[in-house]
């Protein structure tokens, strides 16, 4: 009765989930590797934060969390820390836009913000769902 097109709803929430999860994982680790490649003064440049302990310190959060939102569900080991990943990214991402608020970047503020409700909307609906499962 079931055709291969008509999806249950679950399953089109499982393969959303799945797809911002990898797009939020790719923008993450590269956001995070970033902070460690550039050089610090680059960055300071345009962040008025301590570089080396807060830069380098969000950079290896950045980068866990990109591996926190997918290896757990791919692996099914403690799938319960996605939802904790997504959580944590969502606090750095609403900091990201208060501090690119503060230094006057209104439109720019745009992207982080973005990113923090959709690491939000993750770590809800992995909460309400349990565990990430595949497809």
């Amino acid at each position: 009765m079931s055709s291969a097109s008509t999806q249950t709803p679950s399953q089109k929430t499982i393969v959303l989930l799945w797809i911002i999860q990898g797009l939020l994982a790719l923008v993450f680790m590269f956001a995070g590797v970033m902070k460690f490649v550039m050089p610090i003064e680059e960055m300071t440049k345009q962040v008025p934060l301590p570089g080396l302990f807060l830069l380098r310190f969000i950079g290896l959060a950045e980068v866990l969390g990109a591996i926190g939102l997918i290896l757990p569900g791919l692996l099914r080991i403690r799938p319960g820390l996605t939802p904790l990943a997504a959580a944590g990214l969502a606090i750095i991402t609403v900091g990201a836009t208060v501090v690119t608020l503060m230094i006057g970047g209104g439109a720019t503020a745009l992207f982080p913000l973005v990113v923090a409700l959709l690491s939000a909307f993750v770590a809800y609906s992995r909460w309400r769902l349990g565990s990430p499962k595949t497809f």
